[in-house]
């Protein structure tokens, strides 16, 4: 029976979420700037309320952004610590992606059109349908100017929106959706359905490949001395 870790700061929430033996156990909290003191004790409640220990998980997944950078550090930090004391390999998952699921989830939406804030003016966007049980990626990931984000070139049918870059920047996002999502956050149960899918597909990495995803490279890597 598999064991999945997964763990998510990459926003302003908290979540982790184990499956085992069939069940999924979580923990979710919204509380920014304190990622770093709650998600360990996080994990830890998840695995005394399934009876296992860190040694009985066959894999960690985690939300490797786009996101809060800050978030996505304590993320990537936290996972690759676990897994290379563990010598557990690891799930990447896009947080746009969690997002889309989790609208899935909670609103049955199968064409979700996902924004995340990313302040300085720009939106991390990416469109997602559900296909095969799950939801995969139409087109690209990026970061964009909220005028610039636009629905897949082949797109029909009804799009939910998703995320907090809509409630920032909704007057200004031109792309037609029928709604908006319950929720705009990620959550880690989330991130474990798209993990468990990678992981039955076997496209999973080792601890030293747990590395966030940023978009906005000219923020994430430093420019070359002129």
């Amino acid at each position: 029976m598999t064991t999945l870790l997964a763990i998510d700061t990459a926003t302003e929430a908290c979540s982790v979420a184990l499956l085992h033996d069939g069940r999924v156990i979580s923990r979710y909290a919204v509380i920014p700037r304190l990622h770093a003191q709650q998600v360990l004790p996080m994990v830890q409640q998840v695995l005394d309320e399934a009876g296992v220990v860190l040694a009985d998980v066959d894999a960690i997944a985690f939300g490797q952004g786009p996101g809060a950078f800050t978030g996505l550090r304590i993320a990537v930090g936290v996972v690759q610590g676990l897994a290379f004391a563990l010598d557990k390999p690891v799930l990447p998952v896009s947080s746009l992606a969690a997002i889309a699921q989790r609208a899935y989830r909670l609103d049955g939406a199968k064409q979700v059109a996902v924004a995340i804030d990313a302040r300085m003016d720009e939106v991390y966007w990416g469109c997602y349908a559900w296909v095969d049980g799950h939801m995969q990626l139409q087109g690209v990931e990026q970061v964009c100017a909220p005028e610039q984000a636009a629905l897949p070139r082949a797109a029909s049918g009804t799009w939910l929106a998703a995320g907090t870059g809509w409630q920032a920047y909704a007057g200004r996002m031109q792309v037609a959706v029928s709604g908006q999502a319950t929720e705009s956050l990620p959550h880690a149960e989330d991130i474990l359905q798209l993990a468990l899918h990678d992981w039955q597909q076997g496209r999973h990495v080792p601890a030293d490949e747990a590395l966030p995803v940023y978009l906005r490279d000219q923020v994430a890597t430093p420019k070359n001395p002129l």
